[in-house]
């Protein structure tokens, strides 16, 4: 997403506010914009976007409806400019600490206590992009690395197709860290609900869990998770399956930046290393 294009998809929304001197929050798969006490996010122009963007906002609806805190939308649908999905949120305050492990347990604790909505979710691919990111790394990365990924993706989806899940499958979050929740005044609210997904709750869970394992979340930070939560993903044995097929879609998702950021590619023949040595105690770098 480029921030000018952004800002002619916003300026040519129409919205009800002014828009002159929108601040830029963040730039990444979408634009988000602060405006006069509201938040805008403009999604890519690229398929199917405008349906997740539909979807975000039918989910915001759902978690109000359920009293989930989460983050609220002002319409019920998105505006769409040439492609670009726009959607309307109303502004949260800012935060009062950082987010921890804990209040992510608790918010999903709330979540996967709910039924699922009246309108589809989508699974979780978790492996669905692995392709993508390999083909964007090219001739940056080992021929020999890319097809080992491949070769690890389709055994560990074979795998978790076959897992007997511990929860029942339900709606989840999709993106289960801190990052996505704020806390403010009134407590932790779960936000950036584009990737809520149908699927094996553990899927939340082992996200934590290998946070713990491979990214230096300290132990004690993983165990107020697992209190908030009520339940420690890593007693189920179909962890290491979840856990293996998110290794390797976290390891081919740092290829793609390699070609243009020699970080990247360090980081990513550090991940591949440990894949192929079977070591599980080597530390991975966020990126």
């Amino acid at each position: 997403m480029d921030e000018a294009r952004a800002r002619r998809a916003l300026d040519a929304a129409d919205l009800p506010v002014p828009v002159d001197g929108a601040e830029l929050l963040a730039l990444g798969e979408n634009a988000v914009f602060g405006v006069d006490g509201l938040v805008v996010k403009v999604g890519r122009a690229a398929p199917g976007l405008v349906d997740r963007a539909r979807r975000e906002l039918g989910v915001a609806a759902w978690l109000e409806r359920a009293g989930v805190p989460a983050a609220r939308a002002v319409e019920a649908e998105p505006r769409v400019v040439e492609g670009h999905p726009v959607t309307l949120w109303h502004r949260l305050p800012a935060a009062v600490r950082p987010a921890e492990p804990r209040d992510l347990g608790g918010l999903l604790r709330a979540v996967h206590e709910l039924a699922p909505p009246s309108f589809a979710l989508p699974r979780r691919e978790l492996l669905g992009g692995v392709e993508r990111w390999l083909r964007l790394a090219g001739d940056a990365i080992d021929s020999a690395d890319a097809d080992y990924l491949r070769a690890r993706r389709d055994g560990f989806a074979s795998a978790a197709a076959a897992l007997t899940p511990h929860l029942p499958p339900g709606p989840i979050h999709g993106d289960a860290l801190p990052r996505n929740v704020l806390v403010g005044p009134d407590g932790p609210v779960l936000v950036d609900l584009e990737t809520f997904s149908f699927d094996l709750r553990e899927h939340d869970l082992v996200v934590m869990a290998l946070s713990r394992d491979r990214y230096g979340l300290a132990p004690e930070a993983y165990d107020g998770f697992v209190r908030a939560y009520g339940w420690d993903v890593r007693e189920w044995e179909g962890c290491a399956v979840l856990r293996g097929a998110r290794e390797t879609a976290s390891c081919a998702w740092v290829a793609q930046h390699a070609p243009a950021n020699p970080k990247a590619l360090v980081e990513f023949r550090r991940r591949v290393a440990s894949l192929r040595d079977g070591d599980t105690a080597v530390r991975w770098h966020p990126f």
